[in-house]
């Protein structure tokens, strides 16, 4: 799943501490499952075929209106392949119209003129295109479709003529680790607004592949990697189901002598390692509401319940957010305010969402 998170909005520009904050910033809303790739990775296994039982077009329209009692997040149109539903520039106008920021996540290879021409017309303000490999041979070969990278970077050429904004997003795993800075640099040559990159979270087809994913030291090193690539890139740069970079961010901050705040650290300062349950949640296809796409745990259903009930309510929601409720390492780590582990890896792992983070090896002072 794609997170184009753009420029965080008005009024939401301070990070999550503990305790039970509700401010909802982000939510990924799976408007389809249907997709014409067969991403090795992908969390909902989604194959190029119809869904029974997805939201119309009048259901996702009283969905973006509960989301907009709730507050003004960003909301996320992923899938899928959102371009695959008919009514996707509908909806994306009707919550442009209402007060939300609309972004996208599609995977590139639908975008042509005249959809890109429509994404603009229906106020979405930036979208998200996953590159997984710096050469056709090995983005091809993990989206699962011949000519997927080229048809992916003709269509970032293409919105990027138009003038609608794209970010590259990239899941890492040690089949394309040594490919990230070429990735990086073909972000920069296309004119990308940032890079976003993702750890393997292994559900859906993941977990057919989590020999491929990279371990904790592996992590460790490639993050602080990253990190070193904030002074060498105009890109806004951000690390996703890798919650240990806010830890690494600042420990590298303080050592440098650098005081973490928005005008240094940009989007990375006023976010937090995990968002699940916090600021930011998941919707199915189908309207089940789950903390993140990667923690299937039911938190709701938009169907028999309202938004707002759900968000404020869910017992799920209000473990997570409660810091205290972290059980060993995570729960006694003096970062657990800013990292507070991957919850749906540690889930995957445990069958906990509240034990520790698997892929983490930081040991805590008070440890």
């Amino acid at each position: 799943m794609a997170h184009p998170h753009g420029k965080v909005p008005p009024g939401h520009g301070t990070p999550h501490g503990a305790g039970k904050n509700k401010t909802l910033r982000l939510v990924a809303w799976e408007t389809t499952r249907r997709c014409n790739l067969t991403c090795k990775h992908c969390r909902a296994a989604a194959e190029d075929h119809a869904y029974d039982d997805e939201l119309t077009t009048e259901e996702s329209f009283k969905l973006l209106d509960q989301i907009r009692e709730v507050g003004q997040p960003i909301i996320i149109l992923t899938g899928g392949e959102p371009l695959l539903r008919d009514d996707i520039f509908d909806i994306a106008a009707y919550g442009d119209k209402i007060g939300l920021r609309m972004v996208m996540a599609p995977n590139g290879t639908l975008l042509n003129e005249e959809n890109v021409a429509r994404l603009k017309e229906s106020g979405i303000k930036r979208i998200s295109v996953s590159l997984d490999g710096a050469t056709a041979a090995s983005h091809d070969a993990f989206r699962g479709l011949e000519g997927a990278f080229d048809r992916a970077v003709n269509g970032i050429k293409t919105a990027k003529a138009a003038g609608l904004e794209f970010q590259i997003n990239t899941v890492i795993t040690k089949t394309n680790l040594d490919e990230i800075p070429a990735i990086l640099a073909l972000a920069e040559s296309l004119g990308a607004a940032a890079h976003h990159i993702f750890l393997l979270v292994p559900t859906g087809r993941g977990k057919y592949i989590v020999d491929t994913a990279i371990d904790a030291k592996e992590y460790e090193k490639t993050l602080n990697w990253f990190y070193d690539q904030r002074d060498k890139t105009s890109l806004q740069l951000k690390a996703t189901c890798a919650p240990h970079y806010y830890r690494i961010l600042r420990q590298r901050a303080k050592a440098e002598g650098k005081k973490v705040s928005f005008e240094t650290h940009g989007l990375d300062a006023v976010t937090r390692g995990c968002l699940a349950g916090t600021g930011f949640c998941f919707i199915s296809h189908v309207g089940r509401v789950q903390t993140c796409g990667f923690l299937d745990v039911t938190c709701g259903d938009i169907k028999a319940q309202h938004f707002k009930d759900v968000w404020e309510n869910s017992d799920v929601f209000n473990k997570l957010r409660d810091f205290s409720n972290l059980e060993p390492k995570c729960g006694i780590c003096e970062y657990k305010q800013v990292c507070g582990g991957c919850r749906a890896r540690a889930y995957e792992a445990t069958g906990n969402y509240l034990a520790q983070e698997p892929l983490c090896t930081y040991q805590p002072a008070r440890h």
